[in-house]
């Protein structure tokens, strides 16, 4: 935990809110006064007919971090979200973006903050049907006064980022609907936003859709590095999306984490009841149920040698690791038998096209790849250096400390 801490320290605020407070009614202030004072929501509503909606929310969004706040119906996600860029006016608190206060800005530099630094995606498509994809896509750009060449090429570039090159003279209606909250994403992305609000983003399309378009959000935050805040009701997308979950209830976070710190260590009965039942292989990833990568050969070493550290460490094979653990091979007891019996390098033995995964592979693609393999995975990195292997025991062991620990 104090690791956990540490990194988090060392990551710059995006958005930082403190102490934000909502209330729906024609006399907030007297609702507010009760807020303070720590009365329950219902009973100011019975006391006041105001209601509710965020009380007292301090939170930080990192740069770069995909955030998901998740809950039931009328817990206040979506109220949070926007109160971030004012289309919904806080009662009280702060918000702040790159250390500036948008709770204090004027209309003026309220409308810069959402034409240059935020986007935001509904559920609602919301494309003008009248407008091409192009269109659509530039029409942020055109009401920044972009010349017509510079926001059309943007635009392009925006389009072919979400996989809809070729479309450009298209209508919204002749599109599916997944196809057209492609448009909204890269309508956002046109306009090269810091921050992605995105509420309810998926939740209109059909399942197979949905899936698609979490792996595509999770394919280009991969290469656009944005802050996204992501809205969603549904924990399976929540689990899979976002880097660390806000779980909302009654205007409150009732816990904030990472996927396996809400199923691990759940704060509260209602955080406990929200995330039973979920497949546990769908959130443990590669890392979690890996092994140290040890021994490892070095590319130039002999067969006697790769014997000699299989017998000691009690193992069938080694994998082969070049300079800085760049990723190789992998080495068998019985190609290293045939290749002192030849007396050829190792090389002419060693398996080069064993199956490998990444760090974040979730546990449930594992389970074939392990089930269609005679051999250990070896775990990399994106530069493929090895940071790990797995075993079918390591990765049982893995699951079953998890439903333990739950």
């Amino acid at each position: 935990m104090e690791e956990i801490q540490k990194e988090e320290s060392q990551k710059k605020v995006k958005v930082s809110v403190r102490n934000l407070t909502k209330i729906f009614g024609n006399r907030p202030q007297d609702a507010l006064r009760l807020v303070e004072e720590g009365e329950r929501k219902q009973d100011i509503f019975q006391k006041t007919q105001q209601i509710v909606s965020l009380r007292s929310i301090s939170s930080d969004v990192y740069e770069g971090e995909l955030f998901v706040l998740i809950g039931l119906s009328a817990c206040g996600k979506s109220t949070l979200l926007r109160c971030i860029n004012r289309l919904i006016e806080p009662t009280s608190g702060s918000i702040e973006i790159d250390g500036v206060d948008v709770t204090a800005m004027n209309e003026d530099e309220l409308r810069q903050l959402r034409r240059t630094k935020i986007g935001m995606i509904f559920q609602n498509f919301a494309l003008l049907p009248h407008r091409t994809i192009l269109e659509n896509v530039a029409f942020g750009l055109e009401i920044q006064d972009m010349p017509v060449e510079e926001r059309e090429q943007k635009a392009r570039g925006a389009i072919d980022l979400v996989g809809l090159s070729g479309y450009e003279e298209s209508y919204p209606s002749g599109l599916s609907g997944g196809m057209q909250q492609r448009v909204g994403l890269a309508r956002a992305l046109a306009s090269d936003a810091d921050i992605l609000l995105m509420d309810e983003a998926f939740s209109a399309l059909d399942p197979m859709i949905r899936r698609d378009m979490q792996d595509e959000l999770i394919e280009l935050q991969a290469r656009m590095n944005k802050t996204i805040i992501f809205v969603s009701h549904d924990l399976d997308e929540a689990l899979k999306l976002g880097d660390r979950i806000g779980l909302m209830k009654d205007g409150i976070i009732a816990q904030l984490g990472t996927a396996e710190d809400l199923l691990q260590n759940p704060r509260c009965d209602y955080v406990e009841r929200f995330v039973e039942g979920v497949n546990l292989s769908r959130v443990l990833v590669a890392k979690d149920v890996m092994k140290r990568p040890s021994p490892l050969l070095p590319p130039d070493s002999g067969p006697r040698n790769a014997l000699r550290l299989m017998e000691e460490y009690g193992i069938s094979s080694i994998f082969v690791a070049g300079g800085n653990r760049v990723f190789r091979g992998i080495v068998t007891v019985d190609g290293a038998v045939e290749a002192k019996r030849r007396d050829v390098p190792l090389k002419e033995v060693m398996v080069t096209d064993s199956p490998t995964v990444l760090l974040d592979t979730p546990a449930q693609e594992l389970m074939p790849i392990m089930a269609g393999t005679a051999y250990p995975v070896a775990v990399l990195d994106s530069e493929r250096k090895i940071k790990g292997i797995i075993v079918r025991g390591s990765l049982l062991a893995g699951l079953a400390r998890l439903e333990v620990d739950v």
